[in-house]
């Protein structure tokens, strides 16, 4: 029996004046409703007691009817109480210890969005029309959603470039755990090319920021000469900068789906490194390359669509020596600068650094699959023999 996969399907939107003075209405009284629960919950922290989504649930309720802020009546209830489940999420996630404690919502700096759940939109003819709003949204619709299915959730949200979306949250029968394969691919992540595959092929690095670095630059020298009191004319600026990197982010993250979309429907097992992506960062002379290969989102991609197809995804310990370590032979070298690129191991084979790492990351991989996680390689010999001194360990998808 297989699972339906919940997947969200986001499109653009064109609103009415109205319809976007109703939605920023909303998403200034879903950050209220937020920050005023989270000092609520704060405050109880420092007695040492807790407060739990029902008790924030009810002071919603009192604070609707104060007259300070009796505004809150008159947008939707359901983004307001949403508003509460994703700070008990958020609760939840820091007493768990996988996330930092929760922090107040900007004004200028947050995500503007807003959820509505089934009873607060309604979803008919392709229509998708929200609570407190009489006309449907002017949705483009640049890919169907599944057949015979309706969003069990919407949020819309407003990005910094002035760009308003729709994200509607569905079962999707049609992801389905693909025929299983015996191919497998070893990747290895870098600056001059995107990906190395331990097939042979090397994807290029489209260095989509640098594409777009002069224009940035030059929206971001009118933004700073701006006056900070400057109002419509800083806007301005401000929205022209957000534009540039927007334009950016989205040829990036499509770049990136269509890589990930392939390599998952190719191959059954696909081995990665475990890169310490915020640590690698810090290099100032790397950081704003690495931050445009986006390596992060990359593995994101690759191990949800991993899970969705039925596929296995691999990470090999970052200390492990794939790119110092000969695939032929198992020659582990002294020391690899990063500025060599090609080196000749003393069995006589000369390795593509890149190519050579692949290759080292899916066998790898493919003991951990063998064996199970905890694979300890043996030491090296003072005399360079074929050995590894790291652990190579699992991660699960």
């Amino acid at each position: 029996m297989t699972t339906r996969v919940k997947r969200a399907f986001k499109y653009r939107f064109y609103p009415t004046n109205a319809q976007a003075a109703e939605l920023s209405r909303t998403f200034g009284c879903v950050r209220k409703v937020y920050n005023m629960a989270l000092a609520a919950r704060t405050e109880a922290w420092a007695r040492q007691e807790r407060v739990n989504y029902n008790q924030t649930s009810a002071m919603l309720t009192v604070w609707k009817k104060t007259e300070e802020l009796a505004y809150l009546k008159e947008v939707s209830s359901v983004p307001l109480q949403q508003a509460l489940r994703h700070l008990q999420v958020a609760f939840t996630n820091f007493f768990g210890k996988r996330a930092k404690y929760p922090h107040f919502k900007s004004r200028k700096k947050s995500r503007k969005s807003a959820e509505y759940t089934t009873s607060a939109f309604r979803f008919r003819d392709g229509e998708l029309t929200l609570a407190k709003m009489r006309e449907p949204l002017d949705i483009v619709w640049s890919r169907p959603l599944p057949e015979g299915v309706s969003p069990s959730t919407v949020t819309v949200s407003q990005d910094a470039a002035g760009r308003w979306f729709v994200s509607m949250l569905c079962d999707d029968p049609r992801i389905k755990p693909l025929d299983a394969t015996d191919a497998a691919v070893g990747i290895d992540a870098g600056l001059d090319h995107l990906l190395t595959l331990s097939t042979g092929e090397k994807i290029a690095n489209p260095r989509h920021e640098r594409r777009d670095r002069a224009a940035l630059a030059k929206a971001q020298r009118r933004l700073a000469r701006k006056a900070k009191g400057d109002g419509a004319n800083r806007a301005k600026a401000r929205r022209k900068v957000a534009k540039i990197h927007a334009r950016i982010a989205d040829r990036r993250r499509d770049h990136l789906h269509k890589i990930t979309t392939r390599l998952v429907r190719e191959n059954q097992t696909l081995v990665i490194e475990d890169l310490t992506v915020r640590n690698m960062v810090r290099n100032r002379k790397l950081a704003r390359a690495i931050s445009d290969a986006a390596w992060s989102e990359f593995r994101s991609m690759l191990e949800y669509k991993a899970t969705w197809y039925g596929r296995e995804v691999i990470a090999v310990d970052r200390w492990f020596p794939s790119s110092k370590l000969c695939s032929t032979c198992g020659t582990l070298q002294d020391k690899m600068p990063l500025s060599v690129r090609t080196w000749t191991c003393a069995c006589g084979t000369t390795h593509d650094r890149d190519m050579n790492a692949a290759k080292n990351l899916l066998a790898a991989g493919r003991a951990v699959a063998a064996c199970g996680a905890g694979v300890r390689p043996q030491r090296s010999s003072p005399g360079g023999q074929s050995a590894m001194k790291q652990e190579v360990s699992r991660r699960e998808p």
